[in-house]
């Protein structure tokens, strides 16, 4: 049996999900992960991607979970699979790409302030960032470290047939089928900024969650509304 799980929206940390649940937009944090790998219960996966990439650590441990995880597991970039998305899809004992589809890999990046030794200890910590990110892409596709590097820093989009000759991809799906539409460039959607998760935190309290609709709930709410109606 193959269980099927979506890496979708952006790469968050587990305590934004509920925002951007709230908020209705799509978003992918390490623990929704954990909790459709325990669902599957080391069933066969078939991972569908389609991420323009957010934080590189929650990247890493849902890169690493998928790595760990018993069953044979299946990747397929069907829309985007970027910045640290691109990092997931290295996970996939298997990785195909749909001919719509593409997949980018770039330096990370991060916002800093202070002196001189502040932003020498920030550069620092982003090139110890990017060679962490490199050694997935490595074990991947078996490119060099300074090949990798190069197209790390020229931000490298590739197509899906760039994808598997470079050995990130091991296929294309749908190459016996007919022709698919060629993708047009796709812009990349940014991680909410923390200050925003921190208004809407302050705005609902810690105890506001979103839940849910109960279907008694909507009756009762339609109900209402009926009886103020005839009133008038």
């Amino acid at each position: 049996m193959t269980t099927k799980i979506g890496i979708k929206g952006v790469i968050i940390p587990n305590d934004y999900q509920w925002v951007y649940d709230w908020l209705e937009m799509d978003a992918t944090s390490p623990n929704s992960v954990h909790s459709q790998l325990m669902a599957a219960n080391g069933d066969d996966l078939e991972v569908e991607i389609n991420s323009p990439g957010g934080s590189v650590f929650d990247g890493s441990e849902i890169y690493t979970a998928l790595k760990e995880y018993p069953g044979n597991v299946v990747v397929k970039v069907v829309g985007m699979a970027a910045s640290a998305a691109s990092l997931i899809a290295m996970a996939g004992s298997k990785v195909l790409m749909s001919p719509t589809a593409q997949m980018m890999i770039h330096n990370a990046s991060m916002p800093a302030d202070g002196d001189y030794r502040a932003m020498d200890h920030a550069s620092e910590w982003l090139q110890k960032t990017n060679e962490t990110a490199r050694n997935a892409y490595k074990l991947k596709t078996g490119i060099d470290d300074a090949e990798l590097k190069a197209m790390m820093d020229h931000e490298t989009w590739m197509t899906p047939a760039d994808a598997v000759q470079k050995g990130f991809a091991d296929e294309v799906m749908f190459l016996n089928s007919e022709p698919a539409p060629l993708v047009a460039t796709a812009s990349v959607q940014q991680m909410l900024p923390l200050s925003v998760i921190n208004k809407i935190r302050n705005k609902l309290g810690p105890i506001v969650k979103p839940k849910p609709a109960d279907t008694t709930d909507l009756l009762i709410a339609e109900f209402n509304l009926l009886s103020l109606k005839e009133r008038d």
